[in-house]
């Protein structure tokens, strides 16, 4: 059987990236989550902020060595499967990500040890230190890690010269079209995230009648941030598409499956793209909507699929669908918290099961949530691997297709094996719940696998 190597490269890629990314999503918000309660905890001297963060220290201890082992995978793959991108673009993706090992992988090296050891053991202030400065560094890996996806996909600020990309101006690489849009929606999808894990895990404390007190405070943390998050994410993914309308406007047409450009866009709720025959099929449309939505228009029009040729337009359905799972998460996420809200102010909110039972249930929205965006991000790129100056297939390196394939089945069954127990042992420590004793060994080893192992231990023995 004859394989595609490009297409085994760009599964093994996306196969390796969609599992590495929903650990990142998790620990930026939950670092910050810690962050908070640290800050109330030194303001108010009230334990149950203490023992809510050292609780979801340990599952940020197993999220965030699954997210390190998971990680290093990738630059491994740049180099194997896509060298010839790396020599192309190297120049600007290389600095960028040394720029986010040298500001963010270095603090927070220095201070994730305090902050995951240090509790008995530094003043009340450092540790609270440790905890804001390791929700920094997470943010600044962001920060330096989206700068370089967003100039992949609107590269600004260079020179081409025989087919590699050479810096003239690193403001405008840096600060690139799409970057600061891609950076605030990223960073609330982390957030949101984060706080969907709170909330879901508040409720089920409720339920049981287990740790009321921190349960009540997670509850309360949980819906006063989504509450005002989530309907910002609907006006973020606004600007941020309206961004790529001006910038990568097949991309916008793939996500409304919208053909011809001389005519105003329908939003579809729902159809089936045929490519072959460049319609959609059984759509269910408001329409004019999506000239509404993005040219503020009903009569506005926008670049259809059929502007370009078929080799240079992303595959539709991939786009369309994913887009649409976003979306409809990003309204259940607006319809929860808003709930969630209304039924704090009542004075229900603790008492209302129903919502606490759908509440405790929905712990993985934000994760299918941020796997979808990035499908729609990626996806709606190609056939592009940098927009306009390199095509996916002229990025691969030369290696033989079985190779590809073997070591992808090789990442689904190792993958599939870390991620199992992984899920495990946080649903361990969830179910053990805010055990927290001073008089309970302390690991001496300062690495994020060293955490995981501690909180892995600590699953085991039941607390």
């Amino acid at each position: 059987m004859d394989f595609d190597p490009v297409l085994l490269a760009r599964l093994q890629f996306a196969f390796t990236i969609a599992f590495h990314i929903i650990f990142p999503a998790f620990t930026i918000g939950l670092s910050a989550y810690i962050a908070t309660l640290g800050v109330m905890w030194l303001a108010t001297g009230e334990p149950r902020y203490q023992r809510i963060a050292r609780f979801w220290t340990k599952i940020f201890a197993v999220s965030f060595g699954m997210g390190v082992v998971s990680g290093i995978v990738l630059s491994y793959e740049l180099g194997t499967n896509w060298s010839r991108f790396s020599a192309a673009a190297g120049n600007i993706v290389g600095p960028l990500a040394g720029y986010e090992v040298m500001t963010a992988f270095f603090l927070e090296a220095s201070f994730l040890a305090v902050m995951l050891f240090g509790g008995e053991r530094v003043p009340r202030w450092l540790y609270v230190l440790s905890a804001v400065i390791v929700a920094a560094g997470t943010a600044i890996s962001a920060f330096w890690i989206l700068s370089a996806n967003s100039w992949m996909h609107t590269p600004a600020g260079h020179e081409m010269r025989d087919g590699v990309a050479h810096p003239m101006d690193w403001f405008a690489i840096v600060f690139n079209p799409s970057f600061l849009y891609r950076l605030a929606h990223m960073l609330n999808a982390s957030y949101l995230t984060a706080g969907f894990v709170v909330l879901a895990v508040g409720a089920r404390y409720l339920i049981a009648g287990r740790h009321r007190d921190e349960a009540q405070t997670m509850l309360r943390m949980a819906v006063g941030l989504l509450a005002i998050l989530a309907p910002l994410q609907l006006l973020l993914g606004d600007l941020h598409g309206l961004n790529t309308l001006a910038h990568q406007p097949i991309k916008i047409a793939a996500i409304e499956a919208h053909w011809d450009g001389s005519e105003p866009g329908d939003f579809h709720i729902f159809a089936w793209p045929d490519e072959k025959a460049e319609t959609n099929r059984f759509a269910i449309s408001i329409p004019r909507g999506a000239s509404l939505i993005l040219t503020h228009d009903p009569n506005g029009l926008f670049p259809g699929l059929k502007a370009v040729p078929a080799r240079d337009r992303p595959p539709v359905p991939n786009v369309f669908f994913a887009f649409r799972i976003m979306l409809g998460i990003g309204f259940f996420m607006i319809a929860a918290a808003l709930m969630g809200a209304w039924l704090w102010w009542r004075g229900a909110l603790f008492t209302t099961h129903w919502y606490l039972r759908v509440m405790a249930q929905s712990w993985w929205i934000g994760f299918v949530a941020v796997v979808a965006g990035w499908v729609v991000t990626e996806s709606g790129r190609q056939p592009w691997i940098v927009q306009d100056i390199m095509r996916t297939t002229e990025a691969t390196s030369p290696v033989l297709p079985g190779a590809i394939a073997a070591t992808l089945g090789l990442f689904v069954v190792v993958y599939g094996i870390v991620f199992s127990f992984g899920i495990y042992y946080i649903n361990r420590l969830i179910a053990n719940g805010l055990q927290v004793s001073a008089a309970e060994p302390q690991p001496q080893m300062g690495s994020p696998i060293a955490a995981a192992s501690a909180a892995r231990r600590e699953a085991l023995r039941g607390g």
